[in-house]
């Protein structure tokens, strides 16, 4: 269930997606929010649909394919998204207590990003060679 396609700036390992299969059943569609060191240090936030207000500041990096019948949106602050711009990032989940305020808290699991630079491939799908 692993997403890496050239064109895309996000994807979700196979643990992450099916950590949220297991909370959109708790809670409805969700949407992540990667967020900008508040809080919980650079954490992808992990938000039902509507609970976090995106604005017009807000960057959608994308969206990751979990086997739902939609897809989950990724985004970033647009001021974040200029010093992150270069990279590819994967949400995953490992052991441990994230933040309070995304879904999966309770759980004893939190989500994480694994980044990487783009490849000379990818920079030039996203017009940044």
């Amino acid at each position: 269930m692993s997403t890496t396609d050239m064109s895309e700036r996000v994807a979700v390992t196979d643990a992450a997606a099916t950590m949220v299969r297991q909370l959109t059943l708790q809670h409805g569609p969700l949407m992540f929010h990667q967020s900008g060191g508040c809080c919980d240090g650079s954490a992808p936030m992990c938000y039902p649909v509507g609970m976090f207000i995106t604005g017009p500041s807000d960057v959608l990096l994308g969206s990751i394919d979990v086997g739902l019948d939609d897809p989950v949106e990724i985004y970033m602050s647009e001021s974040q998204f200029e010093y992150w711009k270069y990279t590819h990032l994967t949400i995953d989940v490992v052991p441990g207590r994230g933040a309070g305020f995304s879904v999966e808290g309770p759980t004893g699991m939190r989500f994480l990003i694994r980044s990487r630079m783009l490849t000379e491939s990818e920079l030039a799908d996203f017009g940044l060679d």
